[in-house]
């Protein structure tokens, strides 16, 4: 009986024992006040699963988070880097960073200087609900795997040059992050995706960059309903495969609102261009796209194709208003209507006989002449000349005549409607 006693009690201590170390200490909360030390002596005291409220008011960074709790400043406190590393580095999973000010970064592009960085062991942070501003980088997510980045301010620092800025969401290695709601404006590139596969963005807005999203390398990722207003460039696709880019806007973007260079198998649907300084579309090298529901309008070039660019579907597109609707020299004939359905063209004058909303003549944006002037632009002289008039009279007569390029076998008498793009992002 004794004995029996004897191992029910120890199995009972090891029960405890275990149940001791599975379960979470129960969180504690810590009222922080804004004074010299007051973070860096809370952060080494507290532990994981606690709550830091920091008091309003400037806190002395840099803060190193290593354990998996929550930094919450309720949009009053400031964390105030020395101008050397990142102000806010975590290491640990779960973590939190929220409601926060954060400034005061150093300017080392080798070693990415941010906000806020997270390391490649902070597996599912979250930065959320802050103001990130003055750093190099905003928030630097490196090798960080599902981590979010959520409805914060991030601005750069608008007394360097733009080339000399960080990004705003440097991306390397973090598959499964999802940045969504945030503004971005004030540095070099708006989001910098760097050989990282799927990723999300989201419902941001960025202005006043060089590009607003970048990626390089991602495959897999997933781009919509963002909003991208005054940069170089709005959306540059490169070196990636399978991307989703849908329901994006770009307005006024100096250069290209879209680009795609040696990006494959994307589908591009829903976007809308407006605006924009240059083109509209550029496509170099990028092959088995689907491009199909965009609208765009007012580029002095709606779409520059160019580069070997293969196997690509156009349908459902409206091009409205572009002073060249599609730049494309190339001997191959590439028909832009698919399974009977092809694009709007606003500048196509065409009669729809039976009613079926798809004119009754095919559509060609470009002819010799167009070929003619892109090659050799000194030839603009003769465009009013009787003999380009001549030859552009013939082609229109004998359609045989016309080299290769873009032609639309079903355009649209009408331009798809479909609701504006709206990112939720207040401006």
């Amino acid at each position: 009986m004794h004995c029996a006693l004897q191992k029910l009690t120890g199995r009972l201590v090891v029960l405890a024992a275990a149940l001791a170390v599975c379960a979470p200490l129960s969180a504690k909360e810590w009222s922080v006040p804004a004074e010299q030390g007051a973070l860096q002596d809370t952060l080494e005291r507290a532990q994981a699963g606690d709550v830091l409220r920091l008091a309003p008011g400037d806190h002395a960074g840099p803060a190193l988070v290593d354990k998996s709790l929550v930094l919450d400043g309720a949009g009053k406190a400031r964390i105030v880097g020395t101008g050397e590393g990142s102000v806010v580095t975590v290491t640990a999973t779960d973590a939190e960073v929220r409601g926060l000010i954060l400034t005061g970064s150093g300017l080392s592009h080798e070693t990415l200087d941010a906000g806020v960085k997270l390391t490649k062991t902070a597996h599912r942070a979250v930065v959320r609900d802050n103001r990130i501003l003055n750093n190099l980088t905003g928030v630097d997510v490196h090798g960080a795997r599902d981590a979010l980045v959520s409805n914060n301010l991030i601005e750069g620092r608008q007394d360097l040059r733009m080339n000399e800025r960080g990004n705003g969401i440097y991306v390397w290695n973090a598959p499964g992050l999802l940045a969504e709601f945030n503004t971005i404006r004030y540095g070099r590139d708006g989001v910098f995706v760097n050989t990282s596969p799927k990723d999300t963005f989201r419902n941001n807005r960025f202005e006043d960059l060089r590009f607003a999203v970048h990626y390089m390398h991602g495959n897999g990722g997933v781009v919509e309903g963002n909003v991208s207003e005054g940069n170089d460039i709005g959306y540059a696709l490169m070196f990636s495969d399978r991307l989703k880019v849908r329901d994006n806007v770009s307005i006024g973007d100096r250069n290209h609102g879209l680009m795609l260079n040696y990006a494959n198998r994307a589908k591009i649907t829903g976007n809308r261009v407006s605006g924009g300084g240059e083109k509209c579309l550029f496509m170099y090298n990028a092959n088995k796209n689907t491009v199909e529901d965009n609208r765009f309008e007012g580029c002095p070039i709606g779409v520059h194709f160019t580069a070997g660019s293969a196997n690509n579907r156009f349908q459902g597109n409206a091009f409205i208003r572009n002073k060249t609707q599609v730049k494309y020299v190339g001997s191959r004939l590439l028909d832009w209507s698919t399974e009977g359905r092809g694009n709007f063209w606003s500048d196509h004058a065409a009669f729809d006989m039976n009613g079926d909303g798809l004119a009754d003549t095919a559509y060609r944006p470009n002819d010799l002449v167009d070929q003619v002037l892109w090659t050799q632009p000194s030839a603009k002289l003769l465009v009013g000349s009787p003999a380009v008039q001549l030859l552009r009279w013939t082609q229109s007569q004998f359609p045989a005549l016309l080299p290769g390029g873009i032609v639309d076998n079903a355009p649209l008498m009408h331009p798809p409607v479909r609701p504006m793009p709206n990112s939720g992002v207040q401006g």
